[in-house]
């Protein structure tokens, strides 16, 4: 899915061509991403493992800085 251009950067592919990588994270950071996820590891119906995953990741601007 992903693959080396000539200049040393990751691009993927898409629908509408090649988009390297610092710019699909651009796109993510600019509009902010949630990552939510649970993970259960249980033996005979006893959990022994629980692991819950809540982020937000976003980019700060300086404009939105209170000053």
């Amino acid at each position: 899915m992903s693959t080396p251009s000539h200049t040393g950067s990751t691009t993927l592919d898409s629908p509408r061509g090649q988009i390297a990588l610092v710019d699909l994270l651009d796109r993510l950071l600019a509009g902010g991403v949630v990552i939510a996820g649970d993970v259960v590891i249980s033996l005979a119906g006893v959990d022994l493992v629980q692991v819950r995953l809540h982020a937000l990741i976003a980019s700060v601007r300086a404009d939105m800085v209170p000053r």
